[in-house]
């Protein structure tokens, strides 16, 4: 088995050595290198090539985690980002997705979260911790929006990261229906990205 190699990023050693063991239990992901300044990711993420990256947004001095995520991104386009932070506003979760982020995951998720949102993310999948999530579908579900009950629970289990084929198993529908149903949500937010997508959703209560 070919382990998933992880490079970590958060400007405290503690926080850091915690994750790094918590990963090291498991025999499919291997930390490869561990970077405390965004400066520092961006060099390190070029040089090591990890398969993802797991970024916090606040890191001290220097550039933040969202600029480092930019530039990441741009030196190298195909390199997911993960967000592991304590910070859960919708503000923050727009501007990471924006920068590039795959995902936003809170630090105090279920270990079982973390390797989940790791895999996913490595397989392309977009991932929000629950209680991002849950924020989301409640923005979605008001009266105002042009999102119908299906599209806007949709919405939300595309930000859990699922397929479409867990997509449609999770609503009881067929893969078909589900790309018509993105298709519509695509649309009506004028996005053509499942992230693009979920980033409009929670800039919809006026957040820049």
């Amino acid at each position: 088995m070919t382990a998933t190699t992880v490079m970590l990023v958060d400007d405290h050693l503690v926080v850091r050595a915690g994750l790094r063991a918590l990963l090291d239990s498991q025999p499919d992901i291997e930390v490869i290198g561990e970077a405390d300044s965004g400066e520092q990711a961006v060099d390190m993420a070029v040089e090591l090539a990890p398969r993802l990256v797991m970024m916090d947004l606040a890191l001290g001095t220097g550039i933040d985690g969202v600029e480092a995520i930019r530039r990441i991104r741009t030196a190298c386009p195909t390199l997911p980002v993960l967000v592991f932070t304590t910070y859960d506003t919708d503000a923050d979760v727009v501007r990471a997705i924006d920068a590039g982020a795959i995902g936003y995951l809170l630090k105090d998720s279920a270990p079982q979260e973390i390797f989940a949102a790791i895999r996913g993310a490595v397989a392309g999948q977009s991932v929000l911790s629950p209680p991002v999530a849950s924020r989301l579908l409640q923005q979605m579900r008001r009266p105002d929006e042009a999102l119908t009950a299906r599209e806007a629970e949709l919405l939300t289990l595309l930000a859990e990261g699922l397929t479409n084929k867990e997509l449609g198993k999770r609503l009881f529908i067929s893969e078909a229906t589900v790309k018509t149903h993105l298709a519509h949500i695509y649309a009506k937010l004028g996005v053509d990205t499942r992230a693009a997508a979920v980033s409009v959703a929670l800039r919809r209560d006026g957040i820049r």
